[in-house]
């Protein structure tokens, strides 16, 4: 064996990392990676995952961008696994897959009437306003007060755009659509719910910070929420991140519309901890009318319990995001349960008897489950080339590992790939879009058009 011939499915940050290691550690072969993905664009949820205000954050498109134009990983976007390439046919062709799809669906959370009309999952509207192509172009505003569940960076994320005003996001590269959509909002009002207390958050200080900048948006939090345990106090001694959390928590209470005091702004976003949400009520024609939370106390070790007391607030909309969830792949072994495809360090395991699955591998989101920063997709796809690596010896045996066969075989198909000229045309082309309105892009939605562009029809 002379030439690992590898394919990576998944184009975001876990599958380009893992490309990108793979081809700098040392070994004693050489190597010929083709990229996979659904999408006609690369760089996965740095895309279509994160807001469009976060250009520090989009940032990291700047370094995945690197890797790809040194031209040696190929990639094929507007390729379905399961659809337009198979299992069976990455063995024919590859010695190995890595599977990198991450996780992009909303996990459940369970309390009734969350099936109301007007009840969303998060992951849902993320796509939207990102401009994801398989997701409507439009999306209903016409609530005035928000709920928004969860304590976490994607929770904030919701939030911030759903309280920000539409114009702007015009310094972003937000699609048309979202953009019209936003103008013509009817929030006044965004509650945002935590079931612990404001020293357990999982928000970073750089996301809870932004939300303080927003203008005409007052910050209303509860003084009943900082009467904290020496758990909490604990945290913020002992904890940098948390101590800054704290810090900016600590002055928004000093400001007019703290406790709903009477802020001046046209907008608020409201903070509530210890509240747990227990029930979404239902109108008569079974829209959100309101969220029943129970109010939470702390249990002295960092963690809370209910106090059965419970409150009502007003909302006509409700976001959950509580978490991204895996979906399972076509032959490839998947846990229902955890959402991730089952592994040990990357190696791909049967779901039923824990034997090693030959040749087929796992990285990121998909591989671990929706946790961690891009730092920790770097170490997560380290780990699984170490034991790409080490495998040799139960790698595929392809019967044609040439690398023409793969654009016969989808040319065969009918498939319409994009490549990485593909995404050079379309960055160009979005950019363009954007300086004709002064703006650094517009992102193009649609599917066929971002192929039809990429392809250069």
């Amino acid at each position: 064996m002379t030439k690992l011939r590898l394919a990576i499915v998944g184009a975001g940050p876990a599958g380009i990392y893992a490309a990108d290691i793979l081809l700098k550690a040392e070994r004693k072969f050489d190597v010929s990676i083709d990229l996979f993905d659904q999408l006609p664009a690369p760089y996965g949820l740095v895309r279509y995952g994160v807001a469009p205000d976060h250009p520090r954050i989009k940032g990291i498109i700047t370094a995945l961008r690197d890797v790809l134009d040194r031209g040696d990983i190929r990639i094929f976007g507007n390729v379905r696994f399961g659809e337009d390439l198979v299992l069976e046919d990455l063995q024919r062709h590859y010695h190995a897959v890595i599977f990198a799809t991450g996780a992009i669906r909303d996990a459940a959370l369970e309390i009734p009437g969350i099936d109301a009309e007007g009840s969303f999952g998060a992951a849902d509207f993320v796509s939207w306003y990102d401009g994801h192509p398989d997701f409507p172009r439009e999306w209903p505003l016409d609530a005035s007060s928000v709920a928004v569940l969860g304590n976490g960076n994607v929770a904030l994320d919701v939030a911030r755009v759903l309280a920000k005003h539409a114009e702007d996001l015009l310094v972003t590269e937000i699609p048309a659509n979202v953009q019209a959509g936003l103008e013509a909002s009817r929030v006044t009002d965004v509650h945002v719910f935590g079931r612990r207390g404001p020293a357990q958050v999982k928000f970073t200080p750089l996301e809870l910070r932004e939300l303080g900048e927003l203008r005409d948006v007052d910050m209303v939090v509860y003084d009943e929420d900082f009467d904290y345990d020496d758990a909490s106090r604990a945290a913020i001694a002992s904890n940098k991140q948390v101590m800054v959390i704290d810090r900016v928590l600590q002055s928004w209470r000093t400001r007019p519309s703290a406790n709903n005091a009477g802020g001046e702004a046209s907008r608020r976003l409201h903070l509530h901890f210890y509240a747990k949400p227990i029930e979404i009520r239902k109108d008569e024609a079974g829209r959100v009318a309101a969220i029943v939370y129970e109010r939470t106390r702390p249990d002295g070790q960092g963690g809370v319990v209910g106090t059965g007391e419970l409150r009502e607030i007003a909302v006509q909309q409700v976001y959950r995001a509580v978490g991204y969830f895996g979906s399972p792949l076509p032959g490839v072994p998947f846990d229902k349960r955890h959402g991730v495809i089952p592994n040990h360090e990357g190696q791909v395991l049967q779901k039923d008897s824990n034997e090693r699955v030959p040749g087929v591998y796992a990285t990121g989101w998909i591989k671990r489950g929706p946790v961690g920063l891009i730092g920790h997709t770097k170490s997560d796809a380290m780990e699984t080339i170490r034991h790409l690596i080490n495998d040799q010896g139960s790698w595929w045996t392809p019967d044609d590992p040439s690398d023409e066969a793969i654009p016969a075989l989808l040319a065969e198909r009918g498939v319409r790939w994009t490549d990485l000229d593909g995404w050079h045309r379309l960055d160009e082309h979005e950019q363009a879009l954007g300086a004709a309105q002064e703006r650094v892009r517009i992102k193009v939605v649609e599917r066929d058009e971002m192929v039809r562009v990429s392809r250069g029809e």
